[in-house]
């Protein structure tokens, strides 16, 4: 009889193939580290050409410019990286804000794979919708700002920028670029980039002007 038992335990164990494991929906996070955060929800859709619809299975994120090791990425690939969380707050220069649980990747992770020359200050950030923004690399590096793929512990919904969104702590929004398909490294510390150009500061710091 224990033989007959141990059998079937063994039939049901082997019988749950991987094929049978169904993925569950991630459940947005209400509070992290007795923080009280946003809801993903909350975003305000303010996009130059509304929200942009990516196939993972299509992406590849660009690393280009001047950089001894151009890359072209899978969506799997990025994620491969170590993964990192903080809570940041965006504030949007139209007045409303969200503090949110941001995972991601560090850019300066993919920026020794890339191997950075020496002559690079500046990242420019293109998004699928044809909005671009830039950022000193000294500003990224030195404050290990995340490129994310989850808010709350929930994967980017396609509205809010996935797969992934600048998180650009200390900056307004519009330099929180989403939509991010590639990525240059440049020695252009002017670049101005889709809001720049239309009179906003370059530079973005929310303790600066707004405008130039």
């Amino acid at each position: 009889m224990k033989k007959i038992i141990t059998l079937l335990i063994l039939l049901l164990i082997l019988g749950c193939t991987s094929e049978q494991v169904k993925q569950l929906k991630s459940v947005e996070i209400k509070e992290y580290e007795g923080k009280k955060l946003s809801s993903i929800t909350d975003f305000r859709e303010n996009s130059i050409k509304g929200p942009q619809y990516i196939d993972a299975d299509k992406y590849t994120l660009k690393i280009e410019g001047l950089v001894d090791n151009p890359m072209e990425l899978k969506y799997s690939e990025v994620l491969a990286n170590q993964h990192y969380s903080k809570v940041v707050t965006l504030y949007c220069v139209e007045g409303w804000d969200l503090s949110l649980k941001w995972t991601g990747i560090l850019l300066k992770d993919l920026f020794e794979q890339a191997k950075i020359q020496e002559s690079a200050n500046t990242v420019i950030f293109y998004a699928e919708d044809g909005y671009s923004t830039a950022h000193p690399l000294e500003y990224l590096i030195n404050n290990d700002i995340l490129l994310a793929f989850k808010q709350n512990d929930v994967t980017l919904p396609s509205e809010n920028g996935f797969p992934f969104q600048l998180v650009a702590e200390d900056k307004w929004g519009y330099k929180w670029a989403k939509w991010i398909t590639k990525i240059e490294i440049s020695d252009n510390k002017y670049y101005k980039g889709f809001w720049e150009q239309r009179g906003y500061n370059n530079d973005g710091s929310l303790d600066g002007s707004k405008f130039e």
